[in-house]
């Protein structure tokens, strides 16, 4: 099998969810291919100019396959309203107190302000937005996402993490950050462009499906811990870095399990393996 049917049938297994949640959304065919082209014209631009060429008008034609009275009209980077989740305070903030409470548990409950040096939501916000943002905003917003309580004088944590679900477009850019550098670990490794990066899962079939929730708890337990001591490493490396500090670093966990009996995708994949061959 040819390097472009395996590439092929790689990219169809991958974007398989993704056209899911799209259709699941409402997107259609014309959102779809109008997006597909704006990225191939966007990735084809980016490799020209990794190697020091301003492309032109054709030199995009060919490397996309977009013919030329296309590209005309579509060269311009892609629309991307999603906000970037790296830069919410809110969630800074949250991940600040579940730092702390994990330490102690006590302080999952906090009041709002103190007059003292004791720990108070207002203080978590400060360190969670450098001061930038009032308390009283980061606040509403946690309130607004279900992931804090306020009681008045008091507010309690009500999750183990930022995860907006009560917000479709909070929800959207998670998954827009995360799934886009899980594959980006992947496409780097893949075409070497360094060093190999840390790329591993563990896969198992043929158990109940309660043994897979068993396995889902224990992975939720021990992320945690680690969620806890890699926040404690990166805030340490943020407060000492000095001003020309301009990298970046997501680590990720995920979990999936499912009844794979006569799933979709391993018919889809039986049928793809058999639209491939030559």
């Amino acid at each position: 099998m040819n390097q472009l049917a395996l590439a092929l049938s790689a990219c169809a297994r991958v974007l398989r969810p993704v056209v899911r949640l799209a259709m699941g959304l409402g997107l259609k065919q014309p959102h779809l291919q109008e997006l597909l082209n704006e990225l191939l014209l966007d990735e084809a631009r980016r490799s020209w100019q990794s190697k020091g060429v301003q492309p032109n008008l054709s030199q995009l034609s060919i490397t996309t396959g977009i013919n030329r009275k296309a590209v005309t009209t579509r060269v311009r980077a892609p629309r991307d309203p999603l906000a970037p989740t790296e830069l919410s305070s809110a969630a800074k903030t949250l991940t600040v107190w579940l730092e702390m409470a994990t330490d102690n548990p006590k302080l999952h409950k906090l009041p709002v302000m103190s007059e003292s040096k004791a720990p108070s939501f207002e203080s978590m916000a400060w360190i969670g937005s450098r001061g930038n943002v009032h308390h009283r905003v980061i606040l509403e917003e946690l309130v607004r996402l279900g992931l804090v309580t306020d009681h008045g004088t008091q507010v309690e944590l009500k999750a183990d993490g930022f995860i907006p679900v009560n917000d479709l477009a909070g929800m959207l850019a998670f998954f827009a950050d995360n799934g886009r550098d899980h594959l980006n670990a992947s496409v780097s490794n893949i075409l070497a462009e360094r060093p190999p990066l840390l790329e591993r899962s563990i896969f198992a079939h043929g158990l109940p499906m309660a043994a897979c929730e068993e396995i889902h708890q224990l992975v939720r337990a021990r992320w945690s811990t680690l969620h806890h001591e890699l926040a404690h490493e990166m805030r340490t490396a943020i407060d000492t870095a000095g001003e020309g500090a301009t990298a970046r670093i997501r680590v990720g966990i995920y979990t999936y399990f499912e009844d794979a009996k006569g799933s979709s995708e391993e018919s889809f994949d039986a049928a793809s393996k058999e639209s491939l061959k030559p």
